[in-house]
């Protein structure tokens, strides 16, 4: 690592599986960090089986796996237990997603480990937290999208409750627990001690929902589903373009939205007295709807977005990857980043989630197979070629390829 990267002095050890964790760990090594993944010798983490492949190779790991060396270590066992405990002695932050119970009961608490390393990190992220009722509940996205109204809010008026086909409740877990760590690294940098982040993955989209838990508080209503419309301003949906395209239109300012009904030619709206705030705009979305989604139905997706850019009103297309990958705004943000990978080649993914004007780091690498690193990690641990050579045979520890040689 190099220090000329903004957490190029931070060292990771990554032990949590599928998202919300291992996410945690991919956005710190984005910023440069040093990230070692531990995973089961024979039970790799289970996101290596979700989403598509390519020759046998997972494009979900590749990409949660980027920037990380990776270990295979029985932690149950007393060899993988003491090579963890050695890496956690050399580490500024570990990131765990095992049930409540599951470290201490091998011998790996956060108080033994910080007798090691006192100034240790210890993130632990879970759908429901280390306390509770439901703390042993298995904690996935799915159930937190669930039980943090988000579901309940999302889908058409006339449908049921709808789920995202994608972890976001993972994903913004992620960003929270990285936010998360980086407070408790600050706190440690100004105190010399360690600490325990606990992470419930319920609690970030619970937050993003806004005023819900306020609004049941004072006024016993509830968000309803509004399909693709918003109860805080309108005109705010999807449109179909004449050549069969979708756009999507905002009018989250007031500005915004007067400008938007005066290009589709009801500029008269604006006089009206409940065209003066999003909440009552919100409250005419089905006339606002047919005058935008009219006009829009009238026109092609080129022309649709040059009059709109011309009016300065907010619209955007509704892309695919295969958009994304060929548009120039996100060419001049260098959000698509191409990686010389050992299985895949060339291979493209989406880099960190913003520029730094110092300290940006590179893509090192793209996601390794299980067990690449084991035998070196260990040895720069300072276990011997015969200790490594016994807990192999012994099935407490895993490596693959030419590591396993050297």
């Amino acid at each position: 690592m190099t220090t000329d990267w903004a957490l190029g002095d931070l060292t990771v050890v990554d032990a949590s599986t599928l998202f919300a964790g291992p996410m945690t760990a991919m956005h710190l090594g984005d910023l440069g960090a040093s990230v070692v993944k531990v995973e089961h010798p024979r039970r790799p983490d289970p996101a290596r089986g979700h989403g598509p492949e390519k020759d046998g190779h997972n494009l979900w790991s590749k990409t949660l796996g980027r920037n990380k060396r990776t270990v295979q270590l029985d932690l149950s066992s007393p060899g993988g237990a003491e090579a963890f405990r050695r890496l956690a002695s050399a580490a500024d932050v570990v990131i765990e997603n095992f049930r409540p119970g599951t470290l201490e009961r091998w011998g790996l608490s956060y108080e033994t480990l910080a007798e090691d390393n006192p100034g240790l990190v210890l993130a632990r992220v879970t759908g429901f937290g280390q306390v509770g009722p439901y703390r042993r509940r298995p904690g996935f996205g799915t159930l937190a999208e669930a039980m943090s109204g988000f579901a309940a809010s999302t889908g058409e008026p006339d449908g049921p409750p709808t789920l995202p086909p994608f972890g976001l409740a993972d994903g913004l877990a992620s960003l929270a627990a990285a936010f998360a760590i980086m407070t408790a690294v600050h706190q440690r940098d100004r105190t010399g001690h360690g600490q325990v982040v606990d992470l419930a993955i319920v609690e970030p989209i619970m937050a993003m929902l806004g005023p819900q838990i306020s609004r049941w508080d004072q006024l016993r209503t509830l968000q309803p589903r509004l399909g693709n419309r918003s109860s805080n301003n309108a005109p705010r949906n999807t449109y179909r373009t004449v050549d069969g395209h979708w756009v999507a239109v905002s009018t989250s300012s007031q500005s915004i939205a007067e400008r938007v009904v005066r290009l589709v030619g009801r500029g008269e709206l604006v006089d009206e007295p409940w065209f003066a705030a999003g909440r009552t705009r919100a409250e005419h979305a089905d006339e606002l709807d047919t005058a935008v989604g009219g006009w829009v139905a009238s026109h092609t997706r080129d022309e649709v977005l040059d009059e709109f850019e011309r009016a300065e009103a907010a619209v955007a297309p509704i892309y695919t990857a295969q958009d994304i990958v060929q548009d120039p705004q996100f060419a001049a943000l260098g959000t698509v980043r191409h990686v010389v990978d050992d299985d895949l080649g060339d291979l493209a993914m989406q880099g960190a989630l913003f520029r730094l004007s110092q300290g940006d780091a590179p893509t090192r690498w793209a996601g390794r197979e299980p067990g690449s690193d084991t035998f070196a990690v260990l040895r720069e641990l300072g276990f011997s070629a015969t200790e490594i050579a016994a807990l192999d045979d012994a099935g407490q520890i895993g490596g693959v390829g030419d590591d396993k040689q050297t």
